[in-house]
This record gives structure tokens, sequence and C-alpha cells, in this order.
């Protein structure tokens, strides 16, 4: 069973849940996927231990003590491929990016199949934003896209890692990866 809380980060609400042993969701308020995450019957529970522990790390993060990702007990939901793209998101470093077509390149490497397009997929459906940094993938012209949180908040994230953001855009609707 899934419990959920709200964090109030410094660039905004977050909904916070676990399963009572390890995390599994964290999004911002106008998240696109939330809701194909966040069980229906989820309570609220914000004594949750798992929770606490999610608190704290982003306390941290937002203290800019670059908490390892590996303090944390995660249990994103996802297909394979998911789980092997938000696997490799876990390893790229803090205020560094990376872009969708490379990310797929690594994939093919282990996986033998990837393309930006399904690499985008999966990084926009990640589960646990932030914690597994989606918002360290940008699109190979610069721009930032593909971020569920919204853009202002890819931004807001890029900027508290010291990220120089001088090279990238904003992208106008229609923008491919």
């Amino acid at each position: 069973m899934q419990v959920y809380s709200e964090y109030a980060s410094p660039i905004g609400d977050l909904t916070i849940a676990s399963n009572g042993e390890a995390v599994v969701g964290l999004w911002f308020a106008k998240h696109r996927y939330m809701d194909e995450a966040l069980s229906k019957d989820a309570k609220r529970a914000d004594d949750d231990p798992v929770l606490k522990q999610l608190a704290n790390w982003l306390d941290a993060y937002f203290a800019n003590k670059r908490p390892a990702i590996d303090e944390l007990p995660l249990e994103p939901a996802g297909t394979d491929f998911r789980q092997d793209v938000w696997q490799a998101l876990r390893q790229i470093p803090y205020g560094e990016t990376v872009t969708y077509g490379e990310l797929a390149e690594e994939l093919r490497r282990t996986r033998g199949n990837a393309s930006p397009r399904s690499v985008g997929g999966a990084v926009g459906h990640n589960p646990v934003s932030i914690v597994v940094p989606c918002h360290r993938v940008v699109g190979a012209d610069g721009s930032l896209t593909g971020f569920g949180g919204g853009i202002d908040a890819k931004v807001a994230l890029l900027t508290h890692e010291g990220v120089d953001m001088s090279r990238f855009t904003i992208p106008t609707k229609g923008t491919a990866l």
C-alpha cells in the first residue's frame, strides 16, 4: 500500500510517496504523470519513516549538501526499459547535463536498443523526480525539454546545481527531442 505526504520545497510543493519500505514517487504539483504512478487508494501518512528520510534527503539537497542517491531506498515502478533509463539517470553527476542522444547511445551499448525518443519517454515518466535526476537531461540542440514537472522547475533545479544556463534555450511548442 502506498502512502504519501507533501514537501514544501524552495521551488514549489512536492508530493512524495512510499510503499512503507522504499520511495515510489516524488512529483511536482503540476507533474503530468503523477496520476499514473500514485495509487488511487494511497493514504496520507506524514509520519511514514521512508517519507521522513526522503524529506531529510531533500532538505540536504536544497541546502547544497549533495546527498547521495544511494542513501534512499528507491522502488519506482516501470518497465525494464524504463528501469534501465532511470538507472542511467542516477549516474549523471550533480551539476552536469547529458543529452537524450548521449543517454540513448549509452543504453545501446548495454541494452542493444534505445533511441533518443524512447529515452525521452522514459525520462518523462520518471516517478522519482529530483532524486533520480531527470532534470539533467537536455535536448541535443541545448533546449530544455522533457521535464514532467515543467520547464520552470527544470531551470530552477539546474540553476540550483550551478549549471551554466547560458548555453540552453527554452523550446517553443512542437519542438522534438
